[in-house]
């Protein structure tokens, strides 16, 4: 019998076994397990990341208001900064909160964070390069691939760099939450007061803000205070763009870094021939891509893909499985860093287009194009699968052991 369990460590180790037999026997399932639908084909999960009249985004809504009153409290964190995240709304307050920050992710803007992504890029290269000389091996996850996009996010709201690992511990716990981790112990706890204390972290940084504004985002939200966004409605920003800008994105170096390591010919490839770099980085977000699946709440009684849906139950439209599916991708199960088309659904469609899809692939770009400059004779430390994270929302490892050399 078909169900997919990401409680089960080999299914979330490997899910696309599982996914390939949805795909073909069940495309829009019921899973028990889950108390949710699964749905895995291409078209059906583009139409689903489309869609927004009967399927919400805001997912934690029913979660909260199934809480009862007098256990609110244990939960009044991540109710009113991760409920408050525009990623969870609809419009209009969706489109009243992107609206806000779309001018910080033009192309213009992020092409403007090109200098200090490389700087950063560098420095980690270079400290990566002398733990190497000292152990022998580094870390991929830990010593580069959550460093640089959260730095990179960091310095745009105005967070202090020497403030990373405090970040790391409270976005860690968050994470638990927000990606719906299936086989952790305590992760409503952890994650309330990781929401907790990162909310007072900026709290404060807002207080300093309205008192010597800096050119940051930060600032600029202070200047829209009391007009078009409450200091909650701040607060819950921040934590949303440091969390999602870094956490997606390490997922995407981590990840893609691994399979062009497992594919030794694709290195070779990439060694070779360096225009290949931002292909490469599409088949990353592809392959096995930094965000499982997209979440949504059934709003209305509906049928879809011959199943009947009904209104108030979940839905998981995997956008890993949509990126193997045979129908739209010729050798699906191939990584190919040359693969074109690319059609890959891993920003999503629609209003809940990924704002920083063009900060995530620039990112991408210099960490891979310096990564090959430096150490064109890298490879994998050591033959055992990854431990991936606990996870269903969220796709990445908990680290990855590599020699420079």
């Amino acid at each position: 019998m078909l169900n997919l369990d990401f409680a089960n460590s080999a299914i979330n180790a490997d899910p696309f076994p599982m996914f390939s037999r949805l795909r073909e026997e069940d495309p829009v399932h019921w899973s028990p397990a889950m108390k949710a639908w699964v749905v895995t084909r291409y078209n059906d999960v583009r139409q689903i990341a489309v869609a927004n009249t009967e399927m919400s985004a805001n997912r934690l809504a029913p979660f909260f208001a199934a809480v009862p009153a007098d256990s609110r409290g244990s939960y009044a964190n991540l109710m009113t900064y991760l409920g408050n995240w525009m990623v969870f709304q609809d419009p209009p307050d969706h489109t009243r909160l992107r609206r806000l920050f779309t001018k910080a992710f033009t192309s213009r803007s992020v092409k403007a964070l090109e200098p200090n992504i490389e700087q950063i890029v560098g420095l980690l290269l270079d400290e990566m390069d002398e733990k190497s000389r000292l152990t022998g091996a580094v870390d991929w996850i830990a010593d580069f691939a959550y460093p640089l996009p959260a730095t990179v996010m960091m310095d745009l709201l105005g967070v202090p760099r020497d403030d990373l690992m405090r970040v790391k511990e409270w976005s860690d716990d968050i994470a638990l939450f927000i990606g719906t981790a299936r086989a952790t112990a305590g992760k409503y706890q952890r994650a309330e007061a990781g929401a907790r204390a990162m909310a007072e972290y900026f709290r404060g940084i807002l207080a300093q803000r309205a008192a010597d504004p800096q050119d940051d985002i930060i600032s600029q939200l202070v200047s829209e205070r009391n007009e078009r966004l409450t200091d909650d409605e701040i607060i819950a920003t921040c934590i949303l763009l440091l969390f999602a800008g870094h956490e997606t994105t390490t997922n995407l170096i981590g990840n893609g870094l691994y399979y062009t390591m497992k594919f030794p010919d694709q290195w070779a490839r990439l060694r070779d021939d360096p225009a290949l770099v931002d292909p490469a980085i599409e088949e990353w977000l592809r392959y096995d891509g930094p965000s499982g699946a997209l979440a949504r709440v059934i709003t209305a009684d509906i049928e879809f893909g011959g199943k009947q849906l009904m209104a108030g139950q979940r839905l998981f439209a995997f956008v890993n499985a949509a990126n193997r599916d045979p129908r739209q991708f010729t050798n699906a199960d191939r990584f190919d860093i040359g693969r074109t088309p690319n059609t890959h659904l891993t920003f999503g469609h629609g209003i809940h287009f990924c704002l920083g899809a063009s900060l995530a692939r620039l990112e991408g770009q210099i960490a891979l194009r310096t990564l090959i400059e430096r150490f064109p004779n890298i490879s994998l430390a050591t033959d055992d699968a990854p431990l991936w994270r606990d996870s269903v929302i969220l796709r990445g490892m908990e680290s990855l052991s590599l020699r420079l050399r």
